[in-house]
């Protein structure tokens, strides 16, 4: 199995609620369930049982072929979800991304991370996100190619970027505003006060905009425990 395929079939294996992992990966590659069936030649309600954890923890055999499977349909769908991952396990001195073991919603994350939301509290409510990625802020803005960019997305585009090292908050938005790939969710670490145009931006993006005063160490922390 290429790297890749080991890197999922491992999450899943060593997941506490495999079925849910296995349905974070299935949407990320953007595959149904009725797809992923027909491809497996099982029903979709099988594997949403799976997903649902309503049958007994896949075996290897069974993880082996979920991910095949997964590699296989976005293959010939163009392979760019593929293409995106292999790209992000290059280690980077810009950023730190990590995933979740299962999809978990704005408000939660918020919470998780004692949050305060400083713009579109309402469009929180409506994100599900499937990972975390940490920016050196200054770094990202003065050093980091403007063609690795994507690379901050890891495996899905529905994630949280958590920009350190921030002063007012408004270099990292503007950088957002202009790039074409943009996270669901931005953090802002320890800001007493976030910049006017900071917040003119996220509205105008539709991102909802956080600041956590927790120290770095106890997000990530935190973040493992999903």
């Amino acid at each position: 199995m290429e790297k890749l395929n080991v890197k999922i079939a491992g999450e899943i294996a060593l997941s506490e609620t495999p079925g849910g992992t296995m349905k974070k990966w299935r949407e990320i590659f953007s595959i149904t369930q009725a797809e992923l069936g027909t491809y497996l030649k099982i029903s979709a309600s099988t594997i949403s049982d799976y997903e649902g954890n309503r049958r007994k923890s896949p075996g290897i055999a069974v993880v082996k072929r979920f991910v095949d499977a997964l590699i296989e349909l976005d293959t010939r769908k163009g392979g760019n979800v593929t293409k995106r991952l292999r790209e992000g396990e290059k280690e980077e001195k810009f950023f730190e991304a990590s995933e979740f073991s299962q999809a978990i919603s704005g408000p939660d994350f918020a919470k998780l991370l004692d949050a305060k939301v400083v713009a579109n509290a309402d469009v929180l409510e409506t994100k599900k996100l499937y990972g975390c990625t940490f920016l050196d802020s200054l770094k990202v803005i003065m050093e980091m190619p403007y063609n690795e960019f994507p690379k901050l997305f890891g495996s899905s585009p529905e994630r949280a970027f958590v920009f350190i090292e921030v002063s007012t908050g408004r270099s990292p938005l503007v950088v957002v505003r202009v790039s074409q790939m943009k996270p669901s969710v931005i953090v802002l670490h320890d800001l007493e006060k976030v910049d006017k145009l900071a917040v003119k931006i996220a509205q105008v993006e539709k991102i909802p905009l956080l600041v956590t005063k927790i120290s770095v160490e106890d997000m990530k922390e935190r973040l493992k425990k999903l």
